[in-house]
């Protein structure tokens, strides 16, 4: 199986990925661009956490990528049922390893915990130390947080991660919903490898601001990967705003960065890609939402 390398006209199958300077990397060197879709909170959608999804998300939707969102702080998340969790999140890493598509683990939470970040990742490196499939998100979210407060955060999870796996791929948010990205850039990890920064955006309510904010990030030499986006409103819902999505697609594209777009799940909204009425896998086109085909027609024409 294979993924699509940007600025290359060459396949390569599932290797080791790596960061150097503000791009990912295959073991050739050659820049990689990752797209996909993230599921939505396991403890709210957990049918769709299966491995027949994940195999039509790859053979139909052509993802490279698939982001397994494991809430943490909501009723039913990780936090009240561990075991429900790690079951969801170990069935759809498992799941993409074996379709060859790569997959991030994303500790879904808005505020820190780090003694349970730590124990869990601990057990997620010790499960898939050494496979280059895993990308380690270590926080979604920040909301009320200080990048300071993060910042120290992410080092002790790093820290616990890299004792296990020292390769592996990581990711960091930052304030804001991950908008305050300019923060990292102006105070990063001292230990930035194989460390990307997250760039979350709803194209309707995040337009030029965002991206000049990224920019910065960028010519600071910040690598950015936009793990969660969609082109309605920040709240997932109203209008789709298909013109700044389609900006946020070429300047994405320009800047050889991977995204995850949000989100499969059934909610009556407007960023849910899927009706409560459709299969857990194996769509029609008509068992998927307007965003649902937005997101498939994006990742088909790539």
């Amino acid at each position: 199986m294979a993924f699509w390398c940007s600025h290359a006209d060459v396949y390569a199958s599932v290797e080791h990925l790596s960061v150097q300077g503000t791009f990912l990397v295959n073991e050739k060197g050659e820049k990689v661009v990752l797209r996909g879709v993230s599921l939505g909170w396991h403890n709210w959608w957990p049918r769709f956490y299966n491995a027949s999804a994940i195999k039509t998300l790859k053979e139909e939707w052509h993802c490279t990528l698939v982001r397994a969102a494991m809430g943490v702080e909501p009723e039913g998340a990780y936090l009240a049922d561990r075991k429900k969790a790690l079951a969801c999140v170990t069935t759809v890493a498992d799941a993409a390893i074996a379709n060859d598509m790569y997959v991030i683990i994303d500790w879904h939470s808005h505020g820190i915990h780090t003694e349970d970040a730590v124990a869990f990742f601990k057990e997620m490196a010790l499960r898939y130390k050494g496979i280059p499939n895993v990308i380690y998100e270590i926080f979604n979210e920040p909301v009320d947080n200080s990048w300071e407060e993060v910042k120290a955060y992410a080092e002790e999870v790093i820290d616990c991660i890299r004792s296990i796996d020292s390769e592996a791929l990581i990711l960091v948010g930052s304030p804001h919903w991950d908008q305050d990205i300019h923060l990292a850039a102006d105070n990063p990890l001292a230990d930035a490898r194989n460390v990307m920064y997250t760039l979350h955006f709803y194209a309707a309510s995040h337009k030029e601001f965002l991206r000049e904010r990224a920019e910065y990030a960028l010519k600071k030499g910040l690598p950015i990967f936009v793990s969660e986006c969609a082109g309605m409103e920040a709240s997932g819902d109203g209008k789709i705003d298909k013109e700044e999505w389609n900006r946020w697609l070429a300047w994405m594209n320009k800047h050889s960065i991977s995204w995850a777009a949000w989100s499969v799940s059934d909610k009556d909204e407007t960023c849910s890609m899927f009706y409560p009425t459709s299969p857990d896998s194996g769509w029609a086109d008509d068992d998927i939402k307007e965003w649902g085909l937005i997101v498939k027609n994006s990742l088909l024409m790539e």
